[in-house]
C-alpha cells in the first residue's frame, strides 16, 4: 500500500511537471519556477529537495519580477493538495522565502493561499490527525507573521517615528505571534518522521528569533519608561511584561518537548532568563504613583554627589608652584600628580590648598586652580557658591 502511494505520488509529480513546461512565460507564469516549486514540494517525504529549494530561493533574490511567478505557483500547489507532506514542504518553502529578507516579500501581505482547514484526502483521519493539526498551526503563524511584517514595511515607508506606545502595541503583537508559534507542535506520538523533525528544526530558530526580538523591545521600552514616567505607558509595560515572564515558561517547556522528540536545535538553544521581579516593582510603583518626585530629586541628586565625589578623586589635579630664577623673577610652573600638594609659605604654618578654598559642588564641571602668594595677605573671595 505504501509502495503504491508513492508510485502515484510520484506520476502526479511528472504530470505536474510536464504541465508547467507547457505553459508559457508571463508576468504571472515562470515554468522552470513552477517546476523547481513542484521539486522541492514533492510527495515524497522520506526526502526533501534542497537543491531546488534553494534554487528557488536563489531566483528570488535576483529579482523582485519572480515573486508573483512564485505566488501563483506555490498557491496552485497549495490548493490543489490533499497531501500533508506537499502541503508541509510548501510551508517550509514560502518560510524560507520569508527568510532572505527582501523588501519586496516583506510586502507580500497575507499568504496566497488558505491552509486554515487543511486535512489529509489519503489516509484515514485517525492516522493524520496529527499532521493536519500541525499543517493548520504552522499556516496559521506563517499566515499572521506574513501580514504583520507587512504592515511594519508599510510604517517604515513612512518614515514616522514610532512612539512608546506603538512600541509596546508592536511588543504585544510580537507575544501574540510568539503564542501562536509554540502551538505548532505534534501532538501525535507517532509523528517522529524526518519531515515533521526538519520542520521543527526550522521553527525552533523561529522562536528564538521572535523571542530576541522581545527580550530588546522589552529593554529598551523600559529604558524609555524609567526615564520619562508615565502611567499608561507603565501599565501597559507591566501587561507586557508580566506575559513575558508566563511566556519563558512555555517556551521552556515547548524545548523540553522538543528534545524528548530529538529535534537537533532544541539541544543546542541558548539558556533562558526570567525577568528581573525589580523591573517589575518599580512599574508598580509607577503605576500607584507611590515613586515621589522628591524623593527621585534628591535620589538623582545624591548619585550624583556619589559620582562626582568618585570623578574629583580621577581626576589630574594641577598646581602652580613658586620657583625663583637667577634674576629672583618668581616663575610659575605647572605640576601634574595625583596627590593634593602642600604650599610653604612665610610662616611656620602649612595651609593645604583644600583649607584655603571650597571644592565646586557636584554640579561643576572644573575643579579651579589657584597659586598662593609668598606673603600674608587676604585673599579676596573670587568664588561665590
Amino acid at each position: 500500500m505504501k509502495l503504491w502511494r508513492k508510485a502515484a505520488g510520484a506520476i502526479k509529480d511528472r504530470n505536474s511537471i510536464w504541465l508547467a513546461s507547457l505553459s508559457r512565460r508571463t508576468p504571472y507564469r515562470h515554468p522552470d519556477l513552477e517546476a523547481a516549486i513542484i521539486r522541492a514540494t514533492s510527495h515524497d517525504g522520506a526526502k526533501i529537495d534542497y537543491t531546488n529549494a534553494r534554487r528557488v530561493f536563489e531566483w528570488i533574490r535576483t529579482s523582485p519580477v519572480y515573486l508573483k511567478p512564485l505566488a501563483w505557483g506555490l498557491s496552485s500547489r497549495m490548493e490543489k493538495t490533499r497531501s500533508w507532506v506537499v502541503a508541509l514542504k510548501g510551508l517550509m518553502l514560502i518560510h524560507g522565502v520569508f527568510c532572505c529578507q527582501i523588501p519586496s516579500v516583506q510586502r507580500i501581505g497575507r499568504l496566497p493561499f488558505d491552509l486554515s482547514g487543511f486535512k489529509d484526502g489519503h489516509s484515514s483521519p485517525s492516522k493524520t490527525w496529527g499532521y493536519d493539526a500541525f499543517v493548520r498551526s504552522y499556516y496559521a503563524y506563517l499566515d499572521q507573521k506574513s501580514a504583520f511584517i507587512s504592515s511594519e514595511a508599510k510604517n517604515l515607508k513612512k518614515a514616522l517615528k514610532p512612539t512608546l506606545l506603538d512600541e509596546l502595541i508592536k511588543l504585544q503583537r510580537w507575544q501574540s505571534m510568539l503564542d501562536m508559534l509554540l502551538q505548532v507542535r505534534p501532538l501525535d506520538e507517532n509523528m517522529k518522521v524526518g519531515l515533521v523533525l526538519e520542520a521543527m528544526n526550522n521553527l525552533i530558530v523561529e522562536v528564538f528569533d521572535v523571542y530576541s526580538r522581545i527580550c530588546n523591545g522589552i529593554a529598551q521600552a523600559l529604558l524609555k519608561i524609567y526615564a520619562s514616567p508615565a502611567k499608561s505607558e507603565a501599565s501597559m509595560a507591566l501587561r507586557v511584561v508580566q506575559k513575558a515572564a508566563t511566556q519563558v515558561e512555555d517556551l521552556s517547556q515547548y524545548l523540553e518537548v522538543c528534545r524528548e522528540m530529538g529535534v537537533l536545535n532544541a539541544s543546542q538553544c541558548p539558556k533562558l532568563e526570567n525577568i528581573p521581579k525589580e523591573d517589575v516593582k518599580e512599574l508598580e510603583q509607577i503605576i500607584n504613583g507611590s515613586a515621589n518626585n522628591n524623593n527621585n530629586t534628591n535620589g538623582k541628586r545624591e548619585n550624583c554627589e556619589h559620582f562626582e565625589e568618585e570623578k574629583i578623586h580621577e581626576e589630574i589635579i594641577m598646581s602652580g608652584i613658586r620657583k625663583k630664577g637667577s634674576n629672583n623673577k618668581r616663575v610659575l610652573k605647572t605640576v601634574i600628580t595625583d596627590k593634593w600638594e602642600i604650599f610653604d609659605g612665610d610662616c611656620s604654618s602649612r595651609t593645604t590648598l583644600q583649607d584655603q578654598h571650597h571644592f565646586p559642588n557636584c554640579y561643576s564641571s572644573h575643579l579651579s586652580v589657584v597659586s598662593l602668594p609668598n606673603h600674608k595677605q587676604d585673599l579676596p573671595d573670587l568664588i561665590t557658591f
